[in-house]
């Protein structure tokens, strides 16, 4: 099968087409042909191999050599012990433990996976899995009237998030570059804010809740921009970032009132069918940037990495067969 592999951490240019054997399912394993991928922040920091726990598996050269987490697709085969699914059947779930969607088979436990709806197309699946939960779970609790902060909005959980929160009738605010304005505020968000020009952590505005997905800002300044009373969870950024938000920030937000940590993502069909149900009734839109093939997987992944797309990006295989 043709897969897109690397060896080494580094840029796009370190990723190649190669044909590799196809592989076989181990007990509660399922195989899956690939119709559709899509790329998360996740896969970007994996190829460069930082931040630094970006290389949890693999401290010198990648734990895995296919890249792709994302995936929707046909049953090809089963692993033993296997009884929700058989060959044919179409599925969709995050496959983050494994990866390798980023090919035209690709192995993922049965736990991952549901049955995708009829009501979206492969493409449209594959964008779910990894960015729905982290849109629930990081708007969870917003109250009417509240005010929101997402730092990062422009891209895939963030115009999840958008929605998510404006649902729960907040007032939003979107982070991100200047050319993400317009889409921030066309997704729903009240406010956009090129992060460039404007620091939001200094602006005297206070939030109760700001869902971090690039944290590089010191946890004091944070605090500084929420409420008292207000929630800060981050979900990526850099080692550093992540770190004081686990310690200092978690002691510095409970003196003053304030609750700030990392958010822990629960992951699994559990966990993105409520957004895909939300979705297939209308409630919420997926945006999808661009598509691109297999052969095109670095300059896909170097769109997402410098902060060009709108929403979500999808690598299809044979035109994602939708």
């Amino acid at each position: 099968m043709k897969a897109v592999v690397y060896d080494r951490y580094g840029p796009p240019e370190v990723l190649r087409v190669e044909d590799v054997s196809i592989p076989t399912p181990a007990v509660g394993r399922v195989l899956v042909r690939v119709a559709a991928t899509s790329i998360n922040l996740s896969d970007w920091e994996t190829l460069l191999g930082t931040p630094a726990y970006s290389r949890i598996g693999g401290l010198r050269v990648p734990r895995r050599r296919i890249l792709g987490s994302d995936i929707a697709g046909w049953v090809e085969a089963v692993g033993e012990g296997v009884t929700a699914f058989k060959p044919g059947d179409e599925v969709y779930g995050d496959n983050l433990g494994l990866k390798g969607g980023f090919a035209e088979y690709v192995v993922a436990p049965a736990s991952v996976l549901a049955v995708k709806p009829a009501g979206l197309s492969f493409v449209e699946a594959s964008t779910v899995p990894q960015a729905g939960p982290i849109a629930l779970q990081g708007t969870a609790g917003t109250g009417r009237g509240g005010r929101v902060l997402i730092n990062g909005a422009g891209g895939g959980s963030g115009s999840f998030a958008i929605q998510l929160a404006k649902r729960l009738g907040a007032h939003v605010t979107g982070v991100d570059n200047a050319a993400k304005l317009a889409f921030m505020r066309s997704v729903g968000a009240d406010a956009a804010v090129d992060y460039r020009d404007h620091d939001f952590t200094r602006t005297g505005q206070r939030y109760d809740l700001i869902l971090d997905l690039v944290a590089h800002r010191s946890v004091f300044a944070y605090r500084r921009a929420l409420t008292r009373g207000g929630r800060y969870r981050c979900v990526g950024g850099t080692t550093r970032a992540v770190l004081r938000a686990l310690t200092v920030g978690f002691v510095a937000g409970r003196a003053t009132g304030r609750r700030m940590g990392v958010l822990a993502v629960k992951a699994g069909p559990a966990h993105f069918g409520p957004l895909t149900d939300l979705i297939v009734a209308g409630d919420v839109a997926i945006h999808i940037d661009r598509t691109f093939e297999l052969d095109d997987v670095p300059a896909a992944l170097a769109h997402v990495g410098n902060g060009h797309a709108l929403g979500k990006v999808v690598i299809t295989v044979d035109g994602g067969n939708v």
